[in-house]
């Protein structure tokens, strides 16, 4: 399920997104005051998401947490669109906005990456909200201002580190994407990573017994250990999630040192 964001009223969504502290908390116009306010549906609407994914967010499903109809949520956001672009740069302030540098930029592009990683892993539904079109609210600067401040570190030109930055987040986003799905794996479908696997693995050998001959490189692979599970205690697919993070992003960092090398870059200054 893919969730595209900004397919609300633009003028609107971007008000809310950037509105004051005033706005924040009450709903303008005469009358009682209001027993709801935009950050207590968006907060609840997280929860709901949290809770029990994307697919059951509804401004619905949200009013009957509150104790609402839907109806009465319309006067605060316009929209399930608005609500989504709401949500989503709402969990980013839980992001960290000021990383140590003083061991150099590597440790503090590592220690970023890590609190991106734990950030899409309590909040996979994040993941659902497409990178195509970005949401524009100030949380989701804040996050990009963060990592470039960091990467400004390195001396690269402003147009590689535009494409560091875009990589960094692809592969954060990506890697996370399938820890994520292997924790949903076993609700969704009923089977454990080792059942599913127990179950086909020994099928190869029936439907493809030639199959060592034909994929040489992947079955000495398995010979030498490439796909042995360290940590039964996790899921295969989410540990294999996070070996792959790990030595990914050292490639990445180690492919960022070299382009500094032959741009001859030294450190920025501030």
């Amino acid at each position: 399920m893919v969730v595209f964001a900004g397919q609300g009223d633009a003028r609107r969504s971007m008000a809310l997104l950037w509105r004051g502290s005033e706005q924040r908390t009450t709903r303008t116009g005469p009358g009682p005051k209001p027993g709801l306010s935009v950050d207590l549906i968006v907060d609840t609407a997280v929860a709901v998401a949290d809770e029990e994914g994307m697919a059951a967010l509804s401004m619905r499903a949200v009013g009957e947490r509150l104790g609402k109809t839907a109806m009465a949520l319309y006067t605060y956001v316009p929209s399930k669109s608005e609500l989504v672009d709401l949500m989503y740069d709402r969990v980013l302030v839980e992001l960290p906005t000021d990383y140590d540098d003083s061991d150099g930029w590597r440790a503090a592009v590592t220690a970023w990456a890590r609190d991106m990683w734990d950030f899409y892993l309590r909040h996979p539904w994040v993941l659902q909200v497409s990178q195509a079109r970005p949401v524009l609210g100030p949380n989701e600067y804040v996050v990009l201002e963060t990592v470039v401040r960091i990467l400004r570190g390195t001396g690269l030109p402003a147009s590689a580190l535009r494409r560091v930055v875009g990589t960094l987040f692809h592969f954060v986003r990506g890697i996370a994407s399938t820890a994520a799905e292997a924790r949903q794996a076993a609700a969704a479908t009923g089977m454990s990573d080792d059942e599913w696997w127990f179950t086909r693995s020994p099928l190869l050998e029936e439907v493809a017994p030639d199959f060592a001959e034909r994929f040489p490189m992947l079955t000495r692979m398995e010979r030498e250990g490439a796909f042995r599970n360290e940590d039964e205690t996790v899921p295969y697919l989410e540990q294999e999630a996070r070996q792959t993070f790990r030595a990914g992003l050292g490639i990445i960092l180690d492919g960022i040192e070299a382009a500094r090398r032959a741009e001859g870059a030294a450190p920025a200054a501030d």
